[in-house]
């Protein structure tokens, strides 16, 4: 049995059912304000207009983005784990570092999976990292959760880069009052979305981010990968992939078909979401939330 068919029946035979309905519907509050400050340096970044993103943690838990407090030093104890193997990849701890290895795509199969949780989760973890930080990409262009949830849907971002060459990245980054946190909203709407994400502005973008400030991890919070052509696209540039999967709800063939869309030399996580099993010697508690086996496809 494969590494992937053996973590995909370790996923199907432990998990709880979930409602993929209410944890859509939970990550449409807003959950930030933006305000005005004279700018200041964060990861060697100056954002073009001195913005800043103020996080309400209260608001991201009655979301059902962050844990209860009850439950935080748990959940972060969960998400130490998970984040480790991204952030060993991108410093190239492994025999093989892939091309732009500091790049990581968060993605499901299906909607509904917990994958803007789980992008949300990683990137509060990594920013407490002391030597590394993090920008956390909303490219779910189609339906930009995050830039919904941080209030940034009229802000400029991806896929305005795209649009115009002459705009630079800082523009598009806003930093936040979390130290080591900075995002990227989603943009304007467009409808070859597909193809700028596709496009060598694309590429010469994600080189910038990629090679502009050491010791930084890109997290990107994708479509899902059978849903949207947007994903695949991004898929293709990413130097590592995260694929969450819902204990219970993710149809087995939902999966496989998911990462069948993936370059197969690409390095694919699987993490799996309200599980109630263990991995190894950790077991996860109220909120199930763990790190599978690690899936390497022709590394």
């Amino acid at each position: 049995m494969s590494k992937i068919q053996d973590a995909l029946r370790k996923i199907q035979s432990g998990g709880r059912p979930g409602n993929r309905q209410s944890a859509q519907q939970n990550e449409t509050a807003r959950v930030a304000t933006v305000i005005t400050e004279p700018a200041k340096a964060i990861d060697d970044i100056v954002t073009h207009d001195g913005r800043v993103v103020v996080v309400d943690r209260d608001l991201l838990r009655k979301a059902g983005l962050l844990a209860p407090e009850v439950q935080e030093r748990h959940i972060a104890d969960q998400y130490r784990i998970i984040k480790r193997p991204i952030l060993d990849l991108a410093a190239g701890n492994v025999a093989v570092r892939p091309e732009h290895a500091n790049l990581a795509m968060i993605a499901s199969a299906l909607p509904g999976d917990g994958k803007t949780f789980t992008a949300i989760n990683i990137a509060l973890s990594i920013a407490v990292e002391q030597d590394t930080s993090v920008l956390l990409v909303d490219a779910d262009v189609a339906k930009p959760h995050i830039s919904d949830l941080f209030g940034l849907h009229d802000e400029p971002g991806l896929i305005d880069l795209l649009v115009d060459d002459s705009m630079r990245i800082n523009e598009a980054i806003i930093r936040s009052d979390v130290p080591g946190l900075s995002l990227m909203p989603a943009g304007q709407e467009h409808e070859l979305a597909t193809e700028l994400l596709a496009s060598h502005r694309m590429a010469n973008v994600l080189a910038e981010l990629s090679a502009s400030v050491p010791n930084r991890i890109i997290i990107f919070d994708s479509p899902p990968l059978l849903v949207t052509s947007e994903s695949q696209a991004l898929a293709s540039r990413m130097g590592q992939i995260a694929l969450v999967v819902c204990a219970g709800i993710t149809p087995q063939q939902a999966v496989s078909s998911a990462i069948e869309t993936i370059d197969n030399s690409k390095a694919i996580n699987l993490i799996l979401n309200q599980s109630g099993t263990s991995f190894g010697d950790v077991s996860y508690g109220d909120f199930k939330y763990g790190y599978g086996d690690r899936i390497s496809v022709r590394q």
